[in-house]
């Protein structure tokens, strides 16, 4: 069975949003994520943040880009979950730590963490409907 026949035979709650919102919001939030993160990267690489600040985000673009892996190549709704976690701890520690150096990069990001922290309720959701029992 293909990635997306799985997901769609997955159960999940009423409140989940239809498949077709996913590719719209990503890439809007792409675009976001693109400017701020790349201001971070571009501000460290000239000198004018310390590399460390860079970490969490870092951190955050490989667990965001990790969870399609889990979710649709492993088709593993744990690792998923694990992951999507990861992806909201990480976001948080990123936004925290620029939020008094970059102001504007942290607000640009809200939106971003408004909507992985749905994804997370949501993945958990869907973890826990479809578990082995």
């Amino acid at each position: 069975m293909d990635s997306y026949s799985w997901y769609l035979n997955l159960k999940k709650p009423v409140w989940a949003p239809p498949g077709s919102i996913f590719g719209p919001v990503w890439s809007l939030l792409y675009v976001l994520i693109f400017i701020s993160f790349g201001t971070v990267f571009y501000n460290a690489a000239s000198g004018l943040l310390p590399w460390k600040i860079t970490i969490p985000f870092i951190l955050n673009l490989l667990f965001n880009f990790s969870f399609t892996y889990f979710q649709f190549g492993l088709k593993n709704n744990l690792l998923a979950s694990l992951d999507i976690l990861l992806v909201a701890v990480t976001l948080v520690w990123a936004l925290s730590t620029i939020c008094t150096l970059i102001s504007w990069v942290a607000y640009i990001n809200i939106p971003y963490l408004l909507w992985v922290l749905f994804a997370t309720a949501l993945q958990l959701t869907i973890t826990y409907l479809n578990r082995q029992e």
